[in-house]
């Protein structure tokens, strides 16, 4: 199945992120204490104390320090070291099977991740933040292109690709997938990075009928980039054992998710983006709640 163009998810993504709650210097300076942060030695965003300096006219009375102004006849504000940015790598899914709907009216479980994560890069890359794709091309980037190369990076991989090797620096990892490959093949893809990176997001999409199994009668089930199908005089029957892998399977990845230390958040491709964004956020600006 060909994947959807990249272009009107770039829109839309900066769409949604204008919509997001501000990441504020608050909420990255609990993400950043979780990952460990470091101090730039220069005044700017952050906790630290920095050094007193004598307020100018385009300060607002908010920055006032009145304490240590009260010793002086002049006006003082406090200043605050700034704080390291935090690198945020994101994976999307790049085989078939995760770029596939059952139906129209619902996007690809693929566009849907795409779209989560390039929102999510742009709300970061405004906040400061270092954005890039695991297993991308090109290094994390600053600024108001990093989430446009963010999702260039993600819809050029290749669905024959390996796996991505954990990166060489800490970074933040949030990856995209349906995960329905066997628990103990993500078990050995994911501790290697979990390693290395202490902060992940298992985003696990999927599909209605994946989780409804909504088939009766005779019906014929193919895998997106394979030719094998496989027909079923009465779809029903298997049901039952259906439901029940697919529950084992789920939570299976909700407790590897625990065993690596990482989070993982559950998203329907018929439910609203604003949900799995909404759950993003959190994640992200408060490590170690469940999502």
């Amino acid at each position: 199945m060909a994947r959807a163009p990249l272009a009107p998810l770039k829109a839309e993504a900066k769409a949604l992120a204008a919509a997001l709650p501000t990441l504020s210097p608050t909420a990255r300076a609990a993400s950043s204490a979780h990952m460990g942060s470091a101090g730039r030695k220069r005044a700017g965003v952050g906790e630290t104390f920095w050094q007193y300096r004598r307020y100018a006219y385009e300060d607002g009375a908010d920055r006032v320090d009145w304490r240590r102004s009260a010793k002086d006849d002049k006006l003082f504000v406090r200043e605050t070291e700034l704080e390291t940015a935090r690198t945020y790598l994101f994976w999307t899914d790049p085989s078939d099977g995760f770029h596939w709907t059952s139906d129209p009216a619902y996007p690809e479980k693929g566009t849907r991740a795409l779209l989560a994560q390039m929102t999510l890069a742009e709300a970061l890359a405004r906040a400061g933040e270092r954005c890039g794709a695991l297993g991308g091309p090109r290094r994390p980037a600053l600024g108001a292109k990093a989430s446009t190369r963010v999702g260039e990076d993600l819809w050029a991989l290749s669905p024959d690709a390996d796996f991505p090797q954990p990166p060489r620096d800490q970074a933040a990892i949030i990856l995209a997938s349906d995960f329905y490959e066997p628990l103990d093949v993500w078990r050995g893809r994911l501790k290697p990075l979990a390693a290395r990176c202490r902060d992940g997001v298992m985003l696990i999409v999927s599909d209605p009928v994946e989780e409804l199994y909504p088939f009766e009668g005779r019906t014929r089930f193919n895998r997106p980039g394979l030719d094998a199908t496989h027909l079923l005089g009465r779809a029903e029957n298997i049901r039952g054992d259906y439901l029940k892998r697919f529950g084992e399977q789920r939570r299976g990845l909700k407790a590897l998710a625990a065993e690596l230390g990482w989070l993982a958040i559950v998203h329907r491709t018929d439910g609203p983006v604003e949900a799995v964004l909404g759950a993003l956020v959190q994640a992200v600006t408060a490590p170690g709640r469940a999502a």
